[in-house]
């Protein structure tokens, strides 16, 4: 058997890079890159290994460790999980500073590649610095906080237990179920240690999705159940985007002339202004999708996981409904006492068309269908207009971003009260023209998201939307998207604090209190006034601050001739203008409380919890 001498890490990067994903007839590279922090942890083990090749596996420097793996999750969710990248940092805080991203990863099952440093696994230097000592198992180390948030790990304590660790780390990293982030602790000793590994191990290995055909029993009964509704209601989930299943959903919602409600994630699988799309649905819905759903007799739910947000805390469906779920992971399917149809969505898709026959649901409510999506996209023009207020409203600070985006160009946000209002008033016919982070809502992904986002499209602009409160979080990689030369427009919505919160305390009951800059903790002066422009140009960005929405709108203009990462900051109103559409989302409210705003909203919360009660 031939074999060849390598170091554990650098059979890690052989390994890595004979992996390829055949994508629309091309072969490509599976991995894009590795995001590297070096430390004494890994600049001698993985550092020394991807040096030498850095032309065909670039390797990126970033400014923090959390923000680096944002940005790959961004960049694998743009490029709907096919090609990915891997992230390496330094043992100890390096390393931990990357589990809040693991946790993104996880919950919204996009493949990463982690690959920290750990302490050595010898144990001869013993405690080395950085290392967390555990007084009952010497096993642990800080590195071990990966496993609660990875789909998959593992701690390489000898060499050769990569030839079985590493095919098991693809596997979870290629499977449209179990995907997610997958985790290899690295011993810093044990990456230097080589051995004879076997040449075949190195072989380039194409990966294709794996496509599971539905069980013909379950397929049989979500068609009766479709063909006994009279008002059924589609929902749109990210899985529609990962199974490449948009043509044949499109045919199936326009054949049977279903209207349909957009998740965060399944924004974008039908153009905004496609017939059946009713607009997005839930906590942060449109008033015409959840109206629909509050009556619906069916609801045909297709690669989502049902999330709160997504079903009013499962208050917002008629609670007499039946649900279908289609969904590859039986996980999912089985969820709100849903009637499950295991299975890809494309191959699912084509199969339920075919099927349905001469079908139609009722035409009463075909024709309300229509008419509530009308009244709904005049409610939006109104929202997104300039109307000249004081401060602008998010709401029209979103029109004017949106404007200026053309038809291929992105927008990216994750957390705060950007993501409602994105959500039901961002309009795009490009399927990755929507870019929300939020299964986590990580606080903070925006910025690097929208790095890895360009570096997946570098042809579209990308557009980050983000609070002074996010922004303030997470920053450092303007300078990196600067570094690289990857432009990004961010425009930031100051509103002095976490409004978002702020808003919902204040319908909890509470007072305003810790969340704005002016009810938190201060000294008698207050809290400084923040520049994003004077920060973000010192980053090396250009940048400026204007004052309402017209200027926004030329700013914009100036921002997407720059040929250099741009952002654009203005003052807005923390208080919500525009409250169309949404539902109940649950947030226990206290049952004993000295305020009388409090035991009323308590009042109110008994009455939804009621609802929800029905449809447990």
């Amino acid at each position: 058997m031939k074999t060849i001498k390598l170091t554990m890490a650098q059979a890690v990067i052989r390994y890595l890079m004979a992996q390829k994903v055949e994508i629309e007839g091309e072969i490509k590279p599976m991995f894009a890159g590795c995001w590297a922090i070096f430390g004494h942890g890994n600049v001698a083990g993985l550092g020394e290994a991807l040096y030498h090749v850095k032309e065909e596996l670039p390797t990126y420097r970033a400014h923090n460790e959390q923000a680096m793996a944002h940005s790959a999750i961004a960049y694998a969710k743009t490029m709907n999980r096919q090609q990915m990248m891997m992230c390496t940092a330094s043992a100890g805080p390096g390393s931990v500073n990357m589990v809040t991203a693991a946790a993104v990863a996880h919950v919204n099952r996009i493949p990463v590649l982690f690959l920290p440093g750990d302490t050595f696994a010898t144990r001869m230097p013993d405690p080395v610095l950085q290392q967390v000592e555990n007084f009952h198992d010497q096993t642990l180390t800080s590195n071990d906080c990966f496993r609660p948030v990875s789909r998959f790990f593992d701690r390489i304590t000898r060499p050769e237990q990569l030839l079985t660790s590493l095919p098991q780390a693809i596997r979870v990293l290629t499977d449209p179920i179990e995907c997610g982030p997958a985790t290899l602790g690295m011993p810093q000793d044990v990456q230097t240690m080589a051995f004879d590994y076997p040449a075949s191990f190195f072989d380039e290995k194409v990966h294709h999705l794996r496509r599971q055909a539905p069980d013909n029993r379950e397929l049989e009964n979500a068609i009766t159940m479709i063909k006994q509704a009279k008002k059924p209601v589609v929902i749109a989930g990210g899985g529609l985007h990962y199974s490449g299943a948009l043509k044949e959903f499109d045919q199936f919602v326009s054949t049977y002339h279903l209207p349909v409600g957009e998740t965060q994630a399944g924004k974008g699988a039908l153009p905004w202004d496609h017939s059946q799309n009713m607009g997005s649905i839930g906590v942060t819905g449109a008033a015409s999708t959840n109206a629909l759903c509050s009556e619906s007799d069916l609801i045909i739910a297709v690669g989502t996981r049902l999330g709160d947000f997504t079903s009013g805390s499962r208050a917002l469906v008629n609670p007499n409904a039946k649900i279908i779920c289609l969904n590859v992971a039986s996980f999912d399917a089985i969820k709100h006492k849903a009637q499950p149809l295991v299975g890809d969505a494309k191959l699912t898709l084509a199969q339920l068309t075919d099927a349905l026959d001469d079908w139609a649901p009722d035409g009463q409510w075909i024709e309300k269908a229509e008419q509530l999506r009308a009244q709904w996209q005049k409610s939006v023009d109104i929202a997104t207009t300039d109307r000249g207020t004081n401060l602008p409203t998010d709401a029209e600070c979103v029109g004017a971003v949106n404007r200026a985006a053309g038809e291929n160009d992105i927008v990216v946000c994750a957390a705060g009260g950007l993501p409602g209002e994105l959500q039901k008033l961002w309009r795009t016919r490009y399927d990755k023209g929507y870019h929300m982070e939020y299964g986590y809502s990580c606080m903070g992904y925006e910025l690097a998201g929208g790095l890895g986002v360009k570096m997946a499209k570098p042809q579209s602009e990308v557009f980050v939307m983000v609070g002074d409160g996010s922004y303030l979080m997470l920053n450092s990689e303007i300078a990196t998207s600067v570094m690289l030369g990857q432009k990004i427009i961010m425009v930031v919505l100051d509103n002095r604090g976490y409004g978002c919160i702020h808003r919902l305390q204040q319908s909890c009951g509470g007072p305003g209190f810790n969340n704005l800059l002016d009810d938190c903790l201060t000294t008698e002066n207050g809290a400084p006034k923040t520049d994003f422009a004077a920060h973000a140009a010192a980053l090396g960005a250009r940048s400026e601050k204007v004052n309402n929405i017209s200027e926004l709108e030329a700013a914009l203009e100036r921002a997407k001739a720059s040929d250099i990462s741009y952002l654009i900051t203005l003052d807005t109103d923390v208080t919500p203008q525009w409250e169309d559409g949404g539902t109940w989302w649950d947030v226990a409210v206290a049952e004993v409380s000295q305020r009388d705003h409090v035991n009323e909203a308590r009042k109110r919360y008994e009455s939804f919890k009621a609802r929800q009660l029905q449809n447990l």
